[in-house]
């Protein structure tokens, strides 16, 4: 008589594999949050170099000086690209608000270097 064995995986088996997968995912977990931060941030700070760009802008063509006041947003709107609601873009991490009240000033976001990485401009 032939004895037929069944098919299957054993437990270590299957062990060997969950172990495998959770050491992947340990791995790659942080660095996929770590990665999702640096891109938020650098997305903020893009936001903020263009709100400095339309600053400088509507500084020109209104020949205002430095430290002059800027109605923030609505002096610089033209200038900038809005977002699909037509609004000056927000930090993509939720931060409250951009601030940019003269002209030379380094605009700010509310969250600045209160996150990691920060979300200040160099």
């Amino acid at each position: 008589m032939k004895n037929l064995r069944q098919g299957g995986f054993t437990l270590v088996e299957i062990m060997i594999v969950v172990a495998i997968i959770g050491l992947l995912a340990a791995i790659a977990i942080p660095n996929f949050v770590k990665a999702r931060a640096t891109t938020q941030a650098n997305a903020c700070i893009n936001n903020l170099r263009q709100i400095d760009a339309a600053a400088n802008q509507f500084a020109l063509e209104q020949k205002k000086t430095t430290g002059a006041s800027i109605n923030f947003p609505s002096d610089l709107t033209p200038y900038i690209k809005l977002d699909s609601t037509g609004n000056v873009p927000k930090c993509p991490v939720g931060g409250d608000y951009y601030q940019d009240a003269t002209v030379g000033m380094i605009p700010t976001c509310s969250l600045g270097s209160t996150v990691t990485p920060a979300h200040v401009m160099p």
